[in-house]
């Protein structure tokens, strides 16, 4: 987020405030330079909403006691106040992570590593509570590690905030504390809190380090609250074997539900951490002096027991087991594997002991690659062999992958090893699937009619594929899911990508029949029931998988918001392992600002005064271009309305909608020579609209494109088609001759290389643009219209997103490594470019520069860059994979057999 002027106004006396770090339920935190100090600190500004039913002067006078704290793993208070209306305290910016994050990427800690940190944050707590402050929201966001050694912050804040509100804390709407980590006695609004209520947010903390979560967790604070109050946690050892039996009952004891049933101090609950005798119970009895003397009737009485013992333990070894309870997270993994958006969304193994998921190729803008992450190993790691694989799927022992590598069926040992191509040549974008008895089913283009799909079976050994023939008229036959030990499948059979129902085949006869109308996944659980996606809900029924039929109506078992990028979005593995990809209300989305960037990266917006952008993140770009006199913006947008086609007056004029028609989608607008037209792609065709936004849009072919331009003569265009997984092969470039051509004709003959970011000189002689010809996207120069009378390699260790300089002496593109790079052009029958150089480093937070394979940038007459900045986080936007453990106990639950 910028800083606001405001707040920056205020404090540029003191700090200058560079950017937002994050923000938290009662602040937002900013970086700083400390004028005075001449030193790097962080300015925490209370909320509005907080600050304006506090009394500034109480705030002050509240925190001046938690700044006398000294203590090693107390990060200190430097300094607090209020300006312009602004309450807000200062503290050191510690280079490092929270333990928050820390969970977030290894989901558990070492038993070592959690009990060292939980001790020294307990002598932090000590020392606290013997200067009569209690900390009050011990979480693991408020924990920092600096070097591995943790810092409890935001030391008293919440009771300096609490005191300093005078009880109107109901007025702000927000509440202290964290429920997840509420000790019983906050969760009630007690009067008094002590610090045994410090320790009991501890050993909270200390419990999810060591287990993965919370000893409580719940769909809404409500409900873990009523938990705290009421229910008793799990022992450690339930969930953690390897926890040393006094541990986990130091654990317990801290977490008792009356204050005095707790440690006394936080310094006894870390001298109870590393103590192996210490015990909350008598773990047996006495020794027997002999037994000599004892009655025969005592014998006797003792067999007795002994026989009901062992009839007792018979009936409950007898039994069946009682459902496990459902345990939901998000997983996470470094930035460095982080899961790449996109239509094929992560796979759990048949087991459920390892995840696979798309990542990205270090060092590579476009790049992806099978990554796995297995339930015992805290990294994720790439899958050698895997490089732009598509839709894939596990093998039922868990130990091959089938995917698709454009057009391409392969297979590769979840290592790595032993890569095999079964199928060349197919359209494999709608799915695969490992069957049994060392089959695999694929989507491919249909014998009988090559525009729809059917979906081929072929042994994972090799041989000969042989079609079902599932494609019915006007139909395609999508999304083959494995039902595993009854020889049958799921599919979909979609009229287009959203119209479709859920059928199931069967191998036994050969016969097929719909399950679930509106439905393009479905998924059986081996609990003995059926889950698909509808209207953005995962649902749930029951399923004979004898006779393959449904029982019963179904039910909805979770409402979610889903990655608009990814239809398959859910997959379950055989020990009730749920794993689903979902978004926020704008997955896929983000706010953005146009931003000029000069020649040494320096960033202005277009036009203050303007509301950020609602712009896609990643995947389907929906561009802009600048007119050919640079006074006006054509840029596709995604509102309330849909994607829409919209010209904004530069630089501070007006943003005016201009694509109206009912067709669904319009994008990546360009301009014509002229500037007096806009032409724009939907799904179906290329279309064309005056820029004022006169008179109504027109159909100039009926063709799906993906990129358009226009040379400066008027009447050629150049287009770009295809995908990876199509049948020709690849993404290609396509001209067309307005008037001439009935349809576009192939520009390059190379079909089987992605060809895309079409760029062409402004003087129409010279065509620009990306390839992977060489293994790696570069760019290249070609004559135009002549193509292939010479070629010329621009970049040199790769590049994406080629433009030209307004005056055609200079190509601009983007390194591998996110920089921008300009080279010098001088036109001949061999064109002369010289060196690529370096203009400035493109950060991370010009989003425009994406993964995509269409340039999402221009540049001005007088050498400015167009890009747009990001205004919220991009991890907030990021889907999340979300892992629920024992899922078959909410099944079971919610659909009884």
């Amino acid at each position: 987020m910028p800083v606001p002027d405001r707040l920056a106004a205020a404090l540029a006396d003191r700090y200058r405030i560079e950017r937002e770090l994050g923000a938290g339920g009662m602040a937002t935190v900013f970086l700083a330079q400390d004028l005075k100090h001449d030193r790097k600190v962080a300015v925490k500004v209370l909320k509005p909403e907080l600050a304006a039913v506090l009394g500034a002067e109480r705030f002050v006078v509240e925190i001046k006691t938690t700044a006398a704290l000294q203590h090693p793993h107390i990060l200190p208070l430097f300094d607090s106040g209020t300006a312009d209306g602004f309450l807000f305290y200062v503290m050191p910016f510690i280079q490092g992570e929270t333990l928050r994050d820390k969970l977030s990427h290894e989901t558990q800690l070492g038993v070592d590593e959690a009990v060292r940190i939980t001790a020294e944050i307990a002598d932090a707590l000590h020392y606290a509570h013997s200067q009569g402050v209690i900390h009050r929201d011990i979480k693991p966001e408020n924990i920092l590690l600096a070097n591995g050694r943790p810092m409890v912050a935001d030391f008293g804040i919440a009771l300096a905030v609490s005191a300093a509100a005078g009880g109107r804390m109901t007025e702000t709407g927000l509440s202290l504390g964290t429920p997840h980590y509420m000790s019983p006695e906050q969760a009630t609004a007690e009067k008094e809190i002590t610090g045994r209520s410090d320790i009991y947010s501890l050993a909270s903390v200390c419990y999810e380090m060591l287990t993965g979560n919370p000893p409580h967790v719940g769909s809404s604070a409500q409900q873990i609250i009523m938990k705290i109050i009421t229910e008793q946690p799990q022992p450690v050892s339930a969930h953690r074997k390897s926890v040393p039996p006094h541990v986990a009952a130091a654990v317990a004891k801290a977490l008792e539900k009356l204050p005095a049933d707790r440690f006394e101090s936080a310094a006894k609950f870390a001298e109870a951490l590393s103590n192996p005798s210490f015990t909350t119970m008598a773990t047996g009895l006495a020794p027997a002096a002999g037994v000599r003397g004892a009655s025969r009737n005592a014998l006797l009485a003792v067999s007795a027991v002994a026989v009901v013992a062992t009839a007792v333990a018979a009936w409950l070894a007898l039994r069946p087991l009682p459902d496990q309870p459902v345990l939901r997270y998000r997983l996470a993994v470094a930035d460095s594997a982080m899961p790449v958006p996109g239509a094929y969304a992560p796979l759990l193994a048949p087991d459920g002991s390892f995840l696979i998921f798309r990542g990205p190729v270090p060092g590579e803008l476009t790049a992806t690659q099978l990554w796995i992450k297995r339930r015992d190993s805290h990294d994720a790691t790439p899958i050698a062999g895997t490089r732009d694989a598509g839709a894939a799927s596990i093998s039922p022992d868990g130990r091959r992958i089938a995917f698709d590598y454009g057009g391409t069926l392969r297979t590769v040992t979840v290592d790595g090893t032993e890569p095999s191509t079964l199928v060349q040549r197919l359209a494999l974008l709608f799915g695969t699937t490992w069957l049994d008895n060392d089959r695999i089913a694929y989507t491919a283009t249909s014998p009988r009619n090559t525009n729809f799909v059917d979906i081929a079976v072929i042994p994972a050994a090799g041989g000969t594929p042989t079609f079902l023939g599932l494609d019915a008229a006007e139909r395609a036959a999508v999304v083959p899911q494995a039902i595993h030990g009854r020889d049958a499948m799921l599919y979909a059979l979609c009229f287009s990508p959203v119209i479709c129902d859920l059928h199931v085949y069967d191998f036994r006869d050969s016969t097929s029949k719909q399950l679930v109308s509106g439905s393009t996944l479905g998924v059986y659980a081996p609990s003995g029931h059926l889950l698909f996606e509808r209207g953005g809900a995962l649902m749930g029924v029951r399923f004979d998988v004898d006779a393959l039929e449904i029982r019963g109506d179904p039910v909805q078992l979770l409402e979610r918001n889903i990655d608009v990028n990814t239809p398959r979005t859910f997959s379950i593995a055989r020990d009730g392992t749920l794993s689903e990809v979902l978004g926020s209300d704008d997955a896929g989305f983000a706010a953005q600002q146009l931003v000029w960037v000069d020649r040494t990266g320096r960033q202005e917006l277009v036009d203050s005064a303007m509301s950020p952008l609602r712009m896609i993140v990643a995947g389907a770009n929906h561009g802009w271009s600048l007119s050919p006199d640079g006074t006006r913006l054509a840029i596709g947008l995604q509102t309330a309305a849909g994607d829409n086609v919209w010209v904004k007056q530069l630089p501070r004029g007006a943003l005016t909608r201009i694509s109206f028609d009912q067709i669904g989608s319009a994008f990546r607008p360009k301009w014509t020579p002229d500037g007096r037209s806009v032409v724009y792609l939907s799904p179906a065709d290329v279309r064309i609209r005056r820029a004022d936004g006169a008179g109504r849009d027109s159909v100039m072919m009926v063709w799906q494109a993906n990129e358009v331009l226009f040379a400066p003569d008027g009447k050629t265009m150049i287009l770009r088609a295809g995908a990876a997984g199509s049948v020709t092969g690849g993404r290609n470039l396509y001209v067309m001759r307005i008037g001439e051509d009935s349809l576009p004709r192939p520009l390059l003959a190379a079909p089987n290389f992605d060809e895309t970011s079409p760029a062409l000189s402004p003087d129409g002689r010279w065509l620009l643009y990306q390839s992977d010809e060489s293994g790696r996207n570069e760019i290249y120069l070609r004559p135009f219209p002549d193509v292939d009378r010479v070629r010329v390699q621009v970049s040199v260790s790769g590049g994406v997103a080629p433009l030209w300089a307004r005056n055609g002496r200079e190509i601009f593109f983007l390194s591998a490594d996110w920089r921008m790079m300009a080279a010098s052009f001088t036109a001949a029958a061999t064109p002369t470019i010289g060196a690529p150089r370096v203009l400035f480093d493109v950060p991370a937070d010009l989003l425009g520069v994406e993964r995509a394979f269409s340039t999402p940038w221009d540049v001005a007459a007088d050498g400015r860059f167009l890009m747009t900045r990001l205004v919220e986080s991009e991890s907030s936007r990021r889907a999340a994979i979300v892992l629920t453990h024992n899922f078959f106990t909410e099944l079971r639950a919610k659909l009884p057999r």
